[in-house]
């Protein structure tokens, strides 16, 4: 199960005491099942593993006999199988991660047994634990070491096809698989790490497209940490504008609560958010007739306008039908409050005529100060917002005709918002933030919390 936290600057979360104040962040924690999966899928159900490992020959296993024992010599002895791998992970504290694998080898070859020669089949159980830290952290990457490996193994299991199994033979192979098999599966273990480790950092460093707008390049912005409970993360997320131009926002870390139940506890900053907002909301100015066909409200702004129209305005003879046009007044803001998210949002409305000879008639220049709820949803590992009228205010800006008194206008303007703005908005909204794909962990079964 994943987890999507939202943080605002000053944003007290129900699973802190209230003296746990969350600084505005980037962050998400891994629970160490959810670590264990992420490995377990990318190293042995893939088949990774397996395929380094195919390759792995051992030396020949060589005895001289003695008075009472033949020469011995096993030769080509060569891995056939993987059989049962099972893979394991520890957090270790302000360390890393311990890697362990247990698994056992089937391995053939051929036996010679004083002038016998026949095929030899050894079954070894082998657990193989290592330490995997990040390091050297600079420009959103990390050095990964894997350092003391430790490689043990446990029941041999040895059949000839003739069966005639000396004791001798067992105590050789016994013997000397233990010397030569960890500083053989050891340098496997580590090139298959370093392996993973190229493919789940690149979940961590990767450009992303938010539709036509621009891009969001995440990567970490420091090094991992770890506690027994969980591998934490920072993260930052560029946002740039089509052209290269970045949208800037606070890039302070984020303190995440307890992951409980969960997989991923994700936490995005207030700042952040607000300058996705602002990639996705560049909606150019909208002009249209104030007609009936246009919205539905049109007929009763048009003569609420009219009405206030000086009566005997020299300059309204002669001109043609209303036009309306609907701009941004500024960026949005987004604010986040305990189970609340909303916008502020500013537009200019000019309502306007064309006059005969070409020139333009302004009735009006009004601003409309919108407070927007938000409802946030996850769609395709995006967060989406959806934006509904809260209330509106509305303030003169000018009038080429001496309007004064616009307090009536304010529902009719409402409605004009709501039938063909906010549609706007929420179609530029549609194409979603584009979340990190952390770890590759899918988002399945989401919890927002606000």
């Amino acid at each position: 199960m994943t987890m999507l936290k939202l943080f605002g600057i000053i944003f007290f979360c129900g699973l802190l005491s209230p003296s746990q104040e969350v600084l505005s962040g980037l962050s998400c924690a891994v629970s160490p099942a959810a670590m264990q999966n992420v490995l377990s899928e990318a190293i042995l159900q893939n088949g990774l593993l397996q395929q380094h490992l195919q390759g792995l020959v051992l030396p020949n296993i060589v005895s001289e006999g003695g008075l009472l024992n033949s020469p011995t010599s096993i030769t080509g002895l060569h891995l056939v199988k993987v059989r049962r791998p099972k893979l394991s992970v520890v957090l270790l504290s302000g360390i890393g991660v311990q890697l362990s694998i247990a698994a056992k080898l089937e391995l053939s070859g051929d036996c010679l047994v004083g002038l016998l020669s026949e095929l030899i089949d050894i079954l070894v159980d082998v657990r193989i634990t290592a330490n995997i830290k990040c390091t050297n952290y600079e420009a959103g990457t990390v050095q990964v070491v894997f350092e003391d490996c430790l490689c043990i193994l446990g029941a041999v299991k040895i059949k000839l096809l003739s069966g005639l199994l000396t004791l001798s033979v067992n105590e050789i192979v016994l013997r000397q698989l233990t010397a030569a098999l960890p500083a053989l599966l050891c340098p496997v273990l580590e090139i298959v790490v370093n392996l993973v480790n190229i493919q789940l950092l690149g979940t961590l460093n990767a450009v992303i497209p938010v539709g036509t707008a621009g891009t969001i390049h995440y990567q970490l912005a420091s090094l991992p940490f770890t506690s027994g409970l969980f591998l934490g993360m920072d993260l930052d997320g560029a946002v740039k504008q089509v052209g290269g131009t970045i949208i800037p926002h606070d890039s302070s870390p984020a303190a995440l609560p307890a992951l409980l139940d969960k997989l991923l506890v994700l936490g995005l900053r207030q700042s952040f958010l607000n300058a996705a907002l602002i990639l996705l909301i560049q909606t150019p100015p909208q002009t249209f007739t104030c007609t009936p066909e246009v919205f539905s409200s049109a007929t009763p702004l048009r003569e609420a306008i009219m009405s206030l129209v000086p009566a005997g305005c020299p300059a309204c003879h002669g001109t043609s039908p209303l036009s309306i046009k609907l701009s941004l007044g500024g960026n949005p803001l987004l604010f986040l409050e305990d189970n609340k998210a909303s916008v502020e949002l500013s537009v200019l409305i000019q309502v306007f005529a064309k006059r005969s000879d070409g020139a333009i008639l302004t009735l009006l220049l009004l601003k409309a100060d919108l407070a927007l709820n938000v409802h946030l949803s996850i769609v395709g590992g995006r967060l989406v917002l959806g934006l509904s009228l809260g209330s509106t205010a509305l303030s003169l800006e000018s009038s080429d005709v001496g309007i004064s008194n616009i307090s009536n206008l304010k529902p009719h303007c409402s409605s004009l918002l709501t039938e063909t703005f906010l549609p706007l908005i929420n179609g530029a909204l549609r194409v979603g933030i584009p979340l990190p794909n952390v770890l590759g962990i899918p988002f399945i079964k989401v919890e927002i919390q606000i």
